[in-house]
């Protein structure tokens, strides 16, 4: 029987890396996903053939973390042999605007899938990933970053084989529009294509470890097969200010981004991180894991699949 996955999240840019990356490997993963009126799972399309026939081996479950009676419910009847947590509300704007659906999701729904992985009586067979930010250090107090820069928080959960991925910003054509590098490379393709004609941003000198999501989600799978949890940074430990991924983005395209970028105070965050450099040598060490694709080629490759779109879309309304 093959191992089986339980992944939340699993329609957003990790979790659809991370079902391709189980299923190649022969797991039977399971989603969950919430009920609304609009159908967004265009990331997992293409793993629809797992849905039915001979080789189903994806299935789909409606859910949602602020339900920890579902939750319980899905954890003993499937009894899944892996959990990765990618659920959350991570657009660190957003955050300020909704403060409270924020932490109920992204910091309670963590403790409710705890819980419920006490309550169904899984504790002892399953090994549980949480997906953690780098966002987390805030006011860094160390450069580059590790498992041990401050904080340490506590937790009543010893005795799960429970891992916290501390990831930092990772990208890839999946990434949300409303994220910063998705903005500028989407930005670029559609001015290339005469889309549009202008792009607004807010700091262009913040500064971020940026690396391919596609590589990260490998991490994730890696931190869950050791003999002993524990919890990893993943980084490129390099960093780039957002001016140098405009500089590739629109070189990409044969532009000059100077021409195109406005700046709009309303795109500051209300209390900015300036520099995010994050040190994986642990992961290097204990897990065999290390980023391939630096900045440079991931704005390549993010623009090369947004100018495939833009195409697309000026030959429409060229009809």
């Amino acid at each position: 029987m093959p191992n089986r996955a339980l992944v939340t999240g699993i329609t957003g840019q990790d979790g659809s890396y991370l079902a391709e990356l189980l299923l190649e490997k022969g797991y039977e993963v399971h989603g969950i996903v919430r009920r609304s009126s609009t159908v967004t799972r265009s990331r997992i399309d293409h793993l629809r053939s797992y849905e039915s026939g001979k080789d189903q081996r994806l299935f789909l479950h409606y859910g949602d973390l602020a339900d920890s009676v579902r939750l319980v419910k899905l954890l003993y009847e499937l009894q899944p042999d892996e959990i990765y947590n990618l659920a959350a509300q991570s657009h660190v704007r957003v955050s300020f605007d909704i403060p409270e659906y924020t932490a109920d999701v992204t910091g309670l729904g963590a403790g409710r899938i705890l819980e419920a992985i006490k309550e169904s009586g899984i504790g002892k067979k399953v090994r549980f990933y949480q997906a953690s930010s780098s966002e987390m250090f805030g006011k860094v107090q160390e450069v580059p970053q590790t498992e041990t820069t401050p904080f340490w928080p506590r937790s009543p959960y010893y005795g799960l084989f429970a891992c916290s991925g501390i990831l930092f910003n990772h990208e890839s054509p999946r990434r949300g529009e409303s994220f910063v590098t998705r903005k500028i490379t989407r930005s670029a393709a559609r001015i290339k294509a005469g889309i549009e004609t202008k792009l607004i941003l807010g700091n262009l000198d913040s500064k971020r470890d940026w690396g391919y999501a596609k590589e990260y989600v490998e991490g994730m799978w890696r931190m869950l097969q050791q003999d002993e949890p524990d919890d990893y940074v993943l980084a490129t430990n390099e960093t780039h200010t957002i001016r140098e991924f405009l500089d590739v983005a629109f070189d990409r395209v044969d532009l000059d981004w100077k021409d195109f970028v406005e700046f709009d105070k309303r795109f500051l965050r209300p209390a900015e991180v300036d520099l995010l450099i994050g040190d994986y040598s642990k992961a290097k060490e204990k897990l065999g894991w290390e980023p391939k694709t630096r900045m440079n080629a991931l704005a390549g490759l993010m623009v090369d699949a947004d100018l495939a779109d833009a195409k697309t879309e000026a030959d429409r309304r060229a009809l």
